[in-house]
């Protein structure tokens, strides 16, 4: 299931049932899985790892060589899971020496014009919607949800489960299990809807509800609140992930 036009290197590993489309070129070193389809005019760089079950549709850069002055032409991977869907017109970078690899996780949309920078970790079940930018390592946890035209300045986190309104600007660290927008960006609220989707329980949505309250809205500073929900709050798997991200924020929050 190869179109005649489609340019396949030998050295490329094909799976079965993998159709490949006019005027695509897959180069050498790249592997592609079972049932995976790729469609027109799209170009597969060497370095390149794709799921099975994947459509990726057309006119896609697929591992190219990394929008960063200090790449020096090393050795680097693209990585794509299983079950992704790529959209017309995306882009997708492979990694530098600082990381070494660009992944996407599993079960991804990646909808049209969106543009994955070098370095990016892009998590399991994650939504980007159209012309969503992320500059290099950006990393995005899974069941995340970007709206159209976000952008991601480089090295930016945002936590599990948060969901971003379309049209804004990610600079600063998005904690889970959120909503975000507004110029500039800012909390607004939890994400409920997506939390009852997936199975989180109410006394669950509660608990996350109350701890961002005191973090965001408490009088103290955000040190001082963030202490008082290590020392008041029952420490859940949510609750712990919640800390976790905050302690492990190098830009700072929203």
């Amino acid at each position: 299931m190869i179109h005649s036009s489609a340019l396949v290197s030998p050295r490329a590993q094909l799976g079965n049932n993998v159709s490949i489309g006019a005027y695509s070129s897959i180069e050498a070193g790249v592997r592609i899985d079972d049932n995976t389809r790729i469609g027109n005019f799209n170009t597969i760089c060497s370095g390149t790892t794709i799921g099975s079950q994947c459509r990726i549709y057309h006119n896609c850069s697929i591992g190219e060589t990394p929008q960063d002055m200090k790449y020096a032409g090393e050795k680097t991977k693209t990585q794509i899971g299983n079950n992704v869907i790529i959209r017309e017109s995306v882009t997708i970078n492979k990694g530098t020496a600082a990381y070494g690899l660009t992944k996407i996780g599993d079960d991804v949309l990646l909808m049209t014009g969106v543009h994955i920078a070098h370095d990016c970790i892009v998590g399991n079940n994650s939504i980007l919607a159209n012309l969503t930018t992320l500059g290099g390592h950006v990393t995005l946890g899974d069941w995340v949800s970007l709206g159209g035209g976000t952008l991601v300045h480089q090295f930016s986190k945002v936590g599990d489960h948060a969901f971003v309104g379309g049209g804004y600007r990610i600079v600063k660290d998005i904690p889970p299990f959120i909503l975000a927008a507004g110029e500039p960006l800012r909390f607004g609220g939890i994400n409920k809807v997506g939390l009852s989707r997936r199975g989180f329980s109410n006394e669950t949505r509660t608990l996350i509800k109350k701890v961002y309250k005191i973090f965001f809205m408490g009088k103290d500073t955000r040190s001082q609140n963030l202490k008082k929900i290590k020392e008041s709050i029952t420490i859940t798997a949510e609750v712990k992930k919640i800390i976790d991200f905050i302690d492990s924020s190098d830009r700072g929050l929203i």
